[in-house]
């Protein structure tokens, strides 16, 4: 798929590693619809993707909501004609360990809170967004690309069995999604990013980020436009669909 003039939507795209996407789908003349739940965020993505020449707008729109995707999908699709690429990049993490144990009692554990509250974000909200995507796609007749933001930790990172139960999800889905989609013309495809620089990451005390390198063979993290490089790379390259493109310098858990 040719990105330029096509219209792009990622969710979570106030910050980070979707602000970064945006604004790489941006420098290839793509057309932006951006979603958040922060709306200072979003406007500075907006603004930083409208400087480079093209179309950008932003959206509040909880994804854990099926009455709010729709409704935001449908004003997507009002506003740009259609929808040709979708990236599932909103997300949130609320780790524990399963249990706490200390001289052989367990002294906490994961809440149902905060199981909940990552699958509702992280895999229902990827599920209801494909799903809203997918339709108004298959209507338009132009196909369309999906792409699922999974991570290294769904392999099992240890303190995180909400948040590897998502990411292990969303690249499931992404293969189920290529069989059923492609005979309308919908590829998929995953991304999991291993440590990569963003403004929580970076923030973290030197210390801990040696830690965190000394786990990547590379010995450094990743960058948020590396991560933007491999969605560019599924919505260009025709023949991609249905797997994940690790990009995580050659960690694994």
């Amino acid at each position: 798929m040719q990105i330029q003039g096509r219209t792009v939507v990622i969710t979570g795209g106030g910050r980070g590693i979707g602000r970064e996407m945006a604004r790489s789908f941006a420098a290839r003349g793509a057309n932006l619809a951006l979603w958040d739940l922060n709306q200072a965020d979003l406007d500075e993505s907006v603004r930083q993707c409208a400087e480079l020449g093209v179309t950008a707008r932003g959206y509040i729109a909880n994804v854990t909501q099926e009455d709010a995707v729709a409704a935001a999908m449908d004003a997507v699709v009002a506003d740009f004609g259609g929808i040709d690429v979708l990236v599932n990049n909103a997300g949130i993490v609320k780790d524990s360990l399963l249990i706490k144990v200390k001289d052989g009692q367990v002294t906490g554990r994961m809440t149902l809170d905060q199981w909940r509250a990552v699958i509702d974000i992280n895999l229902t909200g990827v599920f209801l967004c494909g799903r809203e995507a997918a339709e108004r796609m298959v209507k338009r007749g132009q196909g369309g690309v999906i792409i699922n933001i999974s991570s290294v930790s769904r392999h099992g990172n240890p303190g995180q069995s909400n948040y590897t139960a998502t990411k292990a999800g969303v690249a499931a889905m992404a293969e189920v999604w290529a069989k059923e989609l492609a005979r309308y013309g919908i590829r998929t495809g995953s991304i999991a990013p291993g440590y990569t620089r963003t403004d929580i990451l970076a923030a973290m005390r030197p210390e801990i980020l040696d830690k965190l390198t000394a786990q990547v063979p590379l010995r450094r993290l990743g960058e948020a436009s590396e991560i933007a490089h491999a969605a560019i790379f599924i919505v260009e390259n025709d023949f991609f669909t249905g797997r994940c493109v690790d990009v995580d310098g050659g960690m694994r858990i």
